[in-house]
């Protein structure tokens, strides 16, 4: 029985990693218009992707201080196959202002887009890990 129990666990174990989402994981950010980066953690939040502020870097690439550290900036992004995530909101800090967002993968590059009113902005984001 105790066999049984482990086989469950593993199997278990094994079809959560199948079923990530291929965005999900920590991506580096393009220099935004202050010149400074991040590192932006995309994670499932329930059926939706959300992503969180991890540590910031300046111009310099030197690890930064910032209130933002640890503040979800992507939510709601829904993925819709192929690739292509619809439906979501970002918080850029340099300017902040939200966005409607989209997000876009190709491999280890994820294309992020967010419009206010007709203002429009994208970054491509590439994959740490």
């Amino acid at each position: 029985m105790k066999n049984l129990y482990v086989a469950i666990s593993v199997l278990a174990l094994s079809a959560s990693a199948a079923w990530a989402d291929p965005a999900e994981g920590r991506w580096s950010t393009q220099p935004d218009d202050n010149g400074n980066t991040g590192v932006v953690t995309i994670s499932m939040c329930g059926n939706t992707l959300c992503g969180v502020l991890g540590q910031p870097r300046d111009a310099s690439g030197n690890p930064m201080e910032s209130e933002n550290t640890g503040r979800r900036i992507v939510w709601d992004m829904e993925p819709r196959g192929s690739g292509q995530y619809r439906g979501g909101r970002i918080w850029a800090p340099d300017r902040d202002q939200e966005y409607r967002a989209t997000m876009d993968l190709a491999g280890d590059r994820l294309t992020v887009s967010g419009c206010f009113l007709v203002i429009c902005r994208e970054q491509v984001w590439t994959r740490i890990d």
